[in-house]
């Protein structure tokens, strides 16, 4: 499914769409290039799971837990990740445990879409906007006509 993403406001929408959506053990995978939207999609989907502080981005700290939610949510960003071991390493898999994990640069930890819970949001930009390709395992298909 492509969306376009014009503005803010469009990718507030997207992250709201896709949050009320969300499950226990889902993966929202996130890709794309330096400045796409990753974390402007990750952050419009913790404050529409409920989040009002601020979100920073994990590029430094490779993950930021969020409890309290209507979800519990792990967002990670593996950009800094220099093989997908790395992730295991983290103890990423007790982070997620029952929760949803936002994941910019998931092939940087070895990919989630053979989950059957990921959403693969690939983001682009498209001159002043954005574009989103939004693909999901067999899970999603349900969940997001």
């Amino acid at each position: 499914m492509r969306i376009e993403l014009p503005d803010l406001a469009a990718m507030e929408a997207l992250g709201a769409r896709i949050a009320a959506r969300l499950r226990p053990d889902d993966v929202v995978a996130l890709s794309g290039g330096l400045g796409a939207g990753k974390t402007t999609l990750a952050r419009a989907i913790i404050r529409a799971l409920g989040h009002e502080g601020e979100v920073p981005s994990p590029s430094f700290a490779i993950i930021e837990v969020y409890d309290g939610l209507r979800l519990s949510l792990v967002h990670a960003d593996f950009y800094r990740l220099e093989r997908p071991e790395d992730a295991l390493e983290l103890g990423l898999d007790d982070y997620r445990y029952g929760g949803v994990l936002i994941a910019e640069w998931p092939e940087m930890a070895g990919g989630f879409a053979h989950e059957a819970g990921c959403l693969s949001v690939v983001l682009d930009t498209v001159g002043e906007g954005r574009v989103a390709l939004v693909s999901g395992g067999a899970d999603w298909l349900e969940r997001m006509p």
